[in-house]
């Protein structure tokens, strides 16, 4: 499908998105005053490297998985790995958006920690639900966040960025929704009050902050709150793992972005009766999975390009 062409130009909201979910290659979305611009990755890698920093979104690894759907999650895994230290400008720093782990068990953890030893640059997790099974997360903050005095939330700087790691998994096998709860949207208004209205804000989670699809748990209950501490700022990224695919919508200020896995592909919202590993063919996996790059230049908008393991 090609969206440029004019006899696609009625094509319906559902449409689009799945063939942006699973087009196969990279995406570069430039928002400029409210509307998402597409660029080919090849333009955009292109294009001259710009002042400002890049950092790159990994999700949903699922090490320990090996059903059919991918029976070796772990070379996937360092696949795209190998894709960081290829890309053009090396990133300032790594998000993974949580589900590092299938099942949360100790040898999970192990493997993905040994293949983790690849990434040079500083890594910044959240967890995903299939991390918390169990224990609450404990085995994943003791490995991945050992030095958090909050419930697992955080925040940091760089290159004038406020960066915000939200947890929003610990309820979700009771609510089949994300949902962060009241003492973390208190620390959440407590942290961002103070700062300008002008200062670039990324919040970075697992499940979907707004709600793509319900019926599927793809959604986070309590987000209204959270998004209602954050319509002040000018420039608002939200990241977010979970369903596996690209999904991608601006509403005023906010830039809602999904990214892919690095595991297995979910069907589409509502293709089916419920999310899951979905099977293709073999020489069609890496194409439907992979790595986020986001290039944040100073008084610009953001980059943000998708590249496959293809």
């Amino acid at each position: 499908m090609d969206i440029d062409k004019p006899e696609n130009a009625g094509t319906s909201r559902r449409g689009l998105l799945k063939c942006m979910a699973w087009a196969g290659t990279g995406i570069i979305w430039t928002v400029a005053g409210g509307v998402p611009r597409g660029l080919g990755l090849g333009e955009a890698f292109a294009a001259p490297a710009a002042d400002g920093f890049t950092f790159v979104q990994i999700s949903d690894s699922h090490i320990g998985f090996n059903k059919e759907a991918n029976p070796d999650t772990n070379a996937t895994f360092q696949a795209a790995l190998d894709r960081i230290t290829k890309l053009p400008k090396q990133p300032a720093m790594v998000l993974h958006t949580g589900d590092v782990t299938h099942l949360s068990k100790p040898e999970e953890f192990d493997t993905a920690a040994q293949i983790l030893k690849s990434v040079k640059q500083d890594i910044h997790y959240v967890p995903g639900e299939h991390d918390v099974i169990g224990d609450d997360g404990k085995q994943f903050f003791e490995r991945f966040a050992p030095n958090l005095k909050t419930g697992g939330w955080y925040s940091f700087d760089q290159g004038g960025v406020h960066f915000v790691g939200m947890v929003n998994v610990l309820t979700f096998e009771t609510a089949k929704a994300g949902g962060f709860g009241a003492e973390q949207l208190e620390w959440l208004d407590k942290d961002l009050k103070g700062r300008t209205a002008s200062t670039p804000i990324v919040v970075f989670t697992h499940v979907p902050m707004w709600p793509i699809y319900p019926q599927w748990g793809w959604a986070t209950e309590d987000a209204p709150q959270a998004l209602s501490y954050l319509k002040r700022f000018g420039s608002v990224t939200v990241l977010n793992g979970h369903i596996h695919q690209v999904v991608q919508k601006v509403e005023g200020n906010v830039s809602y972005q999904t990214a892919m896995s690095t595991a297995f592909p979910q069907p589409a919202a509502g293709e089916g009766p419920s999310p899951g590993p979905m099977k293709v063919p073999a020489d069609k996996l890496r194409s439907v999975l992979g790595i986020r790059e986001i290039d944040i230049v100073p008084a610009k908008a953001a980059a943000i390009s998708d590249v496959t393991l293809a």
